[in-house]
C-alpha cells in the first residue's frame, strides 16, 4: 500500500482529490494538510511514501515544504502540483529534491499513476513545463534573489517585505539592488516583469 499525504489550501480540491484516490486499491491518503507548515508536520508524524504538495499555500510554499521533506522524511517522494506552472518554479522545485512536477490539470487516474511512479523510483516533469523551462535558459538570480523580487511583485514597500522575508530593510534593498543589476534594468518593478517574462519568477 503506498501511503499518502494531500497538501492543498484549497478544501474542496484537495478533498476530491482524496475521495478520487480512495477508490484506487494501492492508495491509502494517510493525511491532509491546508498549510505548508501543517504538511511538514504531518509528513513527519505519518512518513508518507509520496506527498502531493500544491505550489503556493500559505505558511510556506510547495517548495519550501519539498525542501524541509526532502530533509526531514528523505524517504518521501514530493510532488508538486501547480495552476502557476512557470519554469522558474520547476527549476526550483528540482534544485530542492522534487521527484515530481505537473500542472493541476491532470486527472484522477494521471494522479495515480504518477505516484505509484514516483513511488517507484522514477520522476515525473510534465513534458510542457520542462519543455518551457529548456526554452527560456537559466535564470541569473538567487535563490534568495529570485524570492524578494518575488515578493516585489505585488509592490510592497521596502518594509514590508522585509517583515514578510524576516530580513531587515538594508539586505532587502542590497538583494532587490543585485537582482536589477543582473537583470539589466533600473528597479525592482522593472525587475518583477522582467523576471515575470522569462518565466523566473
Amino acid at each position: 500500500m503506498i501511503r499518502a499525504l494531500l497538501a492543498d489550501d484549497e478544501h474542496l480540491i484537495r478533498g476530491a482529490l482524496a475521495a478520487l484516490l480512495s477508490y484506487e486499491q494501492d492508495i491509502d491518503v494517510v493525511a491532509q494538510a491546508s498549510h505548508g507548515h501543517e504538511a511538514v508536520a504531518m509528513a513527519i508524524e505519518h512518513r508518507p511514501d509520496v506527498a502531493v504538495i500544491d505550489l503556493l499555500m500559505p505558511g510556506a510554499d510547495g517548495i519550501s515544504v519539498t525542501e524541509s521533506l526532502t530533509a526531514q522524511v528523505p524517504e518521501c517522494r514530493c510532488l508538486i502540483v501547480t495552476s502557476h506552472g512557470l519554469p522558474g518554479h520547476l527549476k526550483r522545485a528540482l534544485a530542492v529534491g522534487a521527484a515530481g512536477f505537473s500542472s493541476k490539470t491532470l486527472t484522477a487516474s494521471n494522479l495515480a499513476a504518477i505516484i505509484r511512479a514516483l513511488h517507484a523510483g522514477s520522476r515525473y516533469i510534465e513534458p510542457a513545463l520542462a519543455a518551457a523551462a529548456i526554452s527560456v535558459g537559466d535564470s541569473p538570480l538567487s535563490a534568495r534573489e529570485t524570492d524578494l523580487v518575488n515578493l516585489a511583485a505585488d509592490g510592497a514597500p521596502i518594509s514590508e517585505i522585509a517583515e514578510r522575508a524576516l530580513l531587515t530593510p538594508g539586505t532587502v534593498r542590497n538583494y532587490l539592488s543585485r537582482a536589477t543589476t543582473k537583470l539589466g534594468v533600473s528597479n525592482r518593478h522593472e525587475a518583477v516583469r522582467e523576471a515575470r517574462a522569462r518565466g523566473w519568477i
